[in-house]
């Protein structure tokens, strides 16, 4: 979540999507070892004003005269961060430059920019600090008007450029390209926002239907903390879990609140805030970027990743406001098999044990995002996008649309039924009326099968058979099927629920079984080891395209949560993420709902109250009903294409 993720972080930050300490700053590489970057380019540093005085720090590759075939001038493209742009010093050169190996040789001036309040930058820091749409004196300052300032800088003071600014970034970066093309300036002419932070309350980062994503944030705070400007270094943490099962380790420190006040040595008010405002306030509201994507004048190219466990949703949101405030703007989205920033540092055909037939990330970067930015920022040749080009995962192809969801997908439901079936038909009146089990919050359902010391990425397509023989876990699954089906677009569960609780969780996981009879893949011979002792068999893998939680006292309100009455049969209506997923002939589609998902997210006690602060009394049993009566009927909505 929120890694560093210039080209420049990639290594350091990437390479293990949901780490538990995340890194800050670049891995800076000895001279010998990037010889290349000193002899095609020069850097410079600067410490460009802003309108209120305060100054940010600006590291800036130029390409040497006479480096490249294309003398130049040469468009620049910017990317901001909070990360860190080191190593600093003009003799200092990172690893690479730019998103791609394409772009650096290529000809193009890298910007690499600390935001306010960290690193070398002065100011203070804001977490997704909010954008200010009317602006009446200089002290009035955002992301926007930062950007704007630093492009009106460099385009008086960078050497041998052409006066074309390209923007790009990942997670946290990506939020800042989306802050960036808000209120354009004339010289940007093309953005990526990649993986964009911009609604963390709603299914980003921060909380998904609601509940908290506990390992993943605190893991992500132990590292990024308030510093005082300026630094050269991450902030080292002294934090250690002393152990490698995670599961043990949060279900024993209690309340969420106990992690600020037991477990952490150095208070963390960004992390403080993330715990205690537990419900879509004012704080959530003001920092949804896509609320203000707006007056935008350059070509955007929005990209995501089927499995990124942090910033799903943001891209989806991002993609659509654009859409719906700019008419008329070149805007596409580009959605891949992809974790979390995977698309920039591998290969991109495989996530767990789960292979998608080629080097899609590859693909990405050559045929679709390099081409993208060649074309706006150097008027070379391009084929243009399409309003969306998505991978398809079950079939492994790309897909061109010119709308997203398609516009041919048609609503159609998907009914739980007595008896573990899952049907296109409703329910008849014969059928028992309900299923039941207990949640115990002392017993959580885990999100994987085996102990880990950090939330791997993989869980997005695992396999769910260790989930299906839980009693606190109901199931339900189709007939195999007699011809594919394809499902493009958000999955919208419909439940009617009843607890003895007066809050509960709803995960809702839309699985893809393989048969029974399934082959060994064809390029091993042999099944594929997985983490921990056993082997993946695929002979009735249940592999999970989509799972979301739902905190049922925010059914009716995200501002204003309402205890459940107990036993009494109450609507839970709720979106998960866009998938875009063909379920094979012969396959089956399965529904898996429990009522936790764990230590993914954090516990609800199932008593309605301030949950990061509940006491131990407060979590108790629940016994959670599911309904499927003709009068009640479950079931999910889903977006399938003819």
């Amino acid at each position: 979540m929120r890694t560093g993720l210039t080209n420049l972080l990639i290594l350091c930050c990437i390479a293990n999507c949901c780490v538990e300490n995340f890194a800050q700053e670049p891995v800076s590489t000895p001279a010998s070892e990037n010889a290349y970057l000193h002899s095609h380019y020069v850097k410079y540093e600067y410490r460009i004003p802003m309108r209120d005085g305060v100054r940010l720090f600006t590291a800036v590759y130029v390409p040497k005269p006479g480096a490249f075939s294309d003398s130049g001038p040469y468009p620049m493209l910017i990317t901001r961060t909070p990360y860190g742009v080191s190593p600093y010093g003009e003799n200092n050169y990172p690893p690479l430059l730019g998103p791609s190996d394409e772009f650096e040789k290529a000809g193009y001036i890298f910007v690499y920019q600390d935001v306010r309040g960290r690193f070398m930058s002065e100011g203070t820091f804001v977490e997704m600090r909010p954008h200010l749409d009317i602006k009446r004196s200089p002290t009035d300052i955002d992301d926007s008007s930062d950007m704007y300032d630093t492009i009106e800088f460099l385009l008086k003071h960078a050497p041998n450029n052409n006066g074309r600014v390209g923007l790009v970034g990942i997670s946290y970066p990506g939020f800042y390209t989306s802050a960036g093309i808000i209120d354009s300036h004339p010289a940007i002419k093309a953005a990526s926002p990649q993986a964009p932070m911009t609604d963390l309350f709603l299914s980003d980062d921060a909380y998904h239907g609601g509940a908290f994503m506990l390992a993943e944030n605190f893991g992500f705070y132990l590292g990024f903390r308030p510093m005082a400007v300026p630094i050269t270094e991450k902030l080292p943490s002294s934090f250690r879990f002393n152990t490698k099962d995670m599961y043990s380790y949060y279900l024993d420190i209690g309340a969420t609140s106990n992690l600020e006040t037991k477990a952490l040595r150095i208070q963390n008010p960004y992390f403080h805030d993330q715990l205690v405002h537990d419900t879509y306030d004012d704080y959530w509201q003001e920092r949804d970027i896509s609320r203000h994507l707006k007056n935008i004048h350059c070509a955007v190219m929005t990209v995501a990743g089927w499995f990124d466990a942090d910033d799903l949703a943001g891209p989806f949101k991002t993609f659509h406001a654009i859409e719906n405030f700019n008419p008329g703007l070149v805007n596409t989205l580009v959605v891949g098999p992809w974790i979390h920033g995977g698309w920039a540092h591998n290969d991109g055909d495989q996530v767990g044990d789960v292979e998608f037939g080629s080097k899609t990330s590859l693909f990405f970067r050559r045929e679709i995002q390099f081409p993208f930015f060649e074309h706006y920022l150097k008027d070379k040749s391009s084929i243009a996008l399409p309003k969306a080009y998505v991978f398809e995962t079950g079939t492994n192809v790309w897909r061109k649309y010119d709308a997203w969801p398609p516009k041919n997908a048609v609503a159609k439901m998907l009914y739980l039924h007595a008896g573990g079936r899952l049907s296109f038909d409703p329910p008849v009146a014969n059928e028992i009326d309900h299923d039941q089990y207990v949640s115990d919050p002392a017993d959580p359902v885990p999100f994987v099968d085996h102990p880990v010391s950090s939330v791997q990425a993989r869980y997005m397509d695992d396999d769910q058979r260790f989930a299906a023989h839980r009693p606190d876990v109901l199931v339900y699954q189709t007939v195999p099927l007699t011809a594919d089906l394809t499902i493009a677009g958000p999955v919208s569960p419909r439940l009617r629920i009843a607890s003895t609780g007066t809050d509960s969780d709803f995960v809702v996981k839309l699985i893809d079984v393989y048969p029974d009879d399934h082959p060994i893949p064809l390029n091993t011979g042999v099944d594929k080891p997985i983490a921990g002792p056993s082997a993946v068999q695929f002979a009735g893998y249940q592999q999970l395209v989509r799972g979301e939680p739902m905190r049922t006292k925010f059914r009716n309100s995200w501002e204003k949560p309402e205890a459940l009455m107990p036993g009494t049969v109450t609507d839970v209506n709720f979106s998960m993420p866009d998938v875009n997923h063909t379920f094979l002939k012969g396959h089956r589609i399965m529904v898996q709902v429990q009522s936790s998902w764990f230590p993914l997210t954090d516990r609800n006690p199932q008593t309605f109250t301030d949950i990061p602060f509940a006491k131990p009394a407060q979590f108790v049993k629940a016994t959670e009903s599911i309904y499927h009566s003709p009068t009640a009927a479950s079931a999910l909505e889903v977006m399938v294409v003819p």
